[in-house]
């Protein structure tokens, strides 16, 4: 039996399968790449629902885990050499998953390094600059009557989409034939711009046949349909 109790976070979430990876997360963008990635890989792991309704991301058990208060977050029991290994960050967490089950990352060094590229496409561009087009145009910033701010988000978000636009063509996923962590990364974004955030007329997401195709694809798949549900909001 693992034995987690040197972690503080697990004081506030008890883990009721402790052999399993402990996933401390909300069903957002970020949130959901690890389930799906978990979900996709058949990885065990035990949810536990980490409410920013509540501020459990600000209580010092999470903090101990992430102190950049940030979902998600993860304590793997069977990390390396047998120990147990806390980690945050999406990304980081994304490839730790592909690398521990062999799985969502191509083999050869270069098709690991260009899913990796994409990872960080997303990490650095489509997040953040999607993120803030929920700001600016569905949750506080709808109330500012200069445009400015909220345009500028809009068109860097559709010179994104153009360039995953122009990846995708000819192609089944965005490494081609073989669906990776760069999915994975991607299209929670993509979905969460034109469903939650209502942005999709505002970005001209018909003009991206491409991306719309893939994010069905996408989207279809019995583990993307279970890990974005996960963990239940409750």
């Amino acid at each position: 039996m693992s034995n987690l109790s040197a972690f503080p976070v697990t004081g506030k979430w008890p883990a009721r399968h402790p052999e399993r990876l402990q996933l401390y997360s909300l069903p957002t963008p970020n949130g959901v790449k690890v389930s799906i990635a978990l979900e996709e890989t058949g990885l065990p792991y035990e949810a536990h629902l980490v409410s920013f309704d509540r501020n459990d991301q600000m209580s010092p058990e999470f903090l101990s885990l992430n102190p950049n208060n940030k979902i998600p977050a993860i304590i793997d029991p069977n990390g390396p050499d047998g120990k147990p290994l806390p980690l945050f960050e999406s990304g980081a967490i994304l490839l730790y998953i592909a690398d521990k089950t062999g799985q969502l990352v191509p083999k050869d060094a270069a098709g690991r390094y260009e899913t990796i590229q994409w990872l960080m496409f997303q990490m650095g561009g489509i997040g953040p600059m999607f993120g803030q087009v929920g700001f600016f145009h569905k949750f506080a910033g709808k109330e500012y009557e200069d445009k400015r701010p909220r345009d500028r988000y809009i068109n860097e978000s559709r010179r994104l989409l153009a360039v995953l636009e122009q990846r995708l063509e000819g192609r089944q996923w965005i490494m081609g034939d073989d669906y990776t962590i760069a999915d994975i990364a991607i299209f929670p974004w993509v979905r969460n711009l034109v469903n939650y955030y209502g942005a999709g007329e505002l970005v001209e997401f018909h003009q991206f046949s491409n991306v719309q195709r893939v994010l069905n694809a996408f989207l279809a798949r019995p583990a993307v349909a279970k890990g974005l549900e996960i963990p239940p909001r409750g």
